[in-house]
């Protein structure tokens, strides 16, 4: 047989492969429980550690360390009341509209940087600057200018937000190829047809990247306001939670609020960010579909 007859039958089998293991890939339900396996075992792992630390008394006195136990119960408590729900609301509340606004504001910003040399020149390097300086720097200020208010933890959550987002934009913007550009003009786009059927596609995966960052960043400054800027009329949110339980030096609560909030920023991920890289691996043929 000629060299180019085996390098055809290679590929045909290669290709034959292929579609069987495709058409052998397990069912999704089945998919999912291996992952969502592992997870609870991870986490039961994390609790029986915790109990038996609890059980050999590592901490002294005892009540420095609650039991899970002690914790499930102020959780039930704190259900049965409702100030769990409460708090949760409140947060997620403050933390979407909060990240609304930094991500109209951080995506036009970062595009205006990304377009306007002399901009880049004067504030590029002031983006990282603010990007690492810490939220709870902006309590202060927002508490002076807007009081004990939602506006103080919207503005906090902004400002720990948007150069998050202005930064992942800009850094999309910039790893684009050349060649696709021109591509896209040689093909007749031009104007806002270029940004849409090629610019902004090559850049979604960046700019995803960077709202998934933005979203850590901001439920980060959120807890922060919440922490100072508390009060009966702002309502109860996780970060007064976890204050509350510090006022009280009750850790059992102080633990749940650590608990709730890391249980909420992680199905906010779980849910919204990553499926939707997901989505755009997808079709960018980087993962099988479903």
């Amino acid at each position: 047989m000629a060299a180019p007859d085996r390098d055809a039958v290679t590929l045909e089998a290669g290709l034959d492969a292929l579609e069987l293991a495709h058409a052998r890939r397990p069912p999704w339900w089945r998919r999912q429980l291996v992952p969502l396996t592992a997870r609870l075992v991870a986490v039961g792992a994390v609790i029986l550690a915790w109990q038996l630390a609890v059980a050999l008394h590592v901490m002294k006195p005892a009540y420095l360390l609650p039991s899970p136990g002690e914790v499930f119960a102020v959780l039930v408590d704190q259900a049965q009341a409702g100030h769990l729900q409460e708090a949760i609301f409140n947060s997620l509340r403050r933390g979407a509209v909060g990240y609304a606004f930094a991500l109209v504001f951080g995506t036009v910003f970062g595009i205006l940087v990304s377009r306007v040399r002399l901009l880049r020149i004067g504030v590029g390097s002031l983006l990282s600057g603010l990007q690492s300086l810490p939220s709870v720097a902006w309590v202060p200020i927002g508490i002076i200018w807007f009081g004990l208010s939602d506006a103080t933890i919207y503005f906090v959550v902004v400002m720990g937000a948007f150069p998050s987002i202005a930064n992942g934009i800009l850094a999309a913007l910039d790893n684009i190829q050349p060649l696709l550009i021109r591509v896209g003009r040689s093909m007749g786009a031009r104007g806002v047809g270029l940004y849409r059927h090629v610019i902004i596609p090559a850049a979604m995966p960046g700019y995803v990247a960077g709202l998934k960052q933005a979203w850590s960043f901001s439920w980060r400054s959120l807890m922060a306001a919440e922490l100072i800027a508390h009060s009966q009329a702002l309502g109860l949110g996780l970060g007064q939670m976890l204050d509350n339980g510090r006022a009280l030096s009750d850790l059992a609560l102080v633990l749940l609020a650590i608990f709730a909030i890391l249980v909420v920023g992680v199905a906010i991920d779980e849910l919204i960010f990553s499926p939707l890289e997901t989505g755009i691996r997808r079709r960018r043929g980087l993962v099988e579909g479903a």
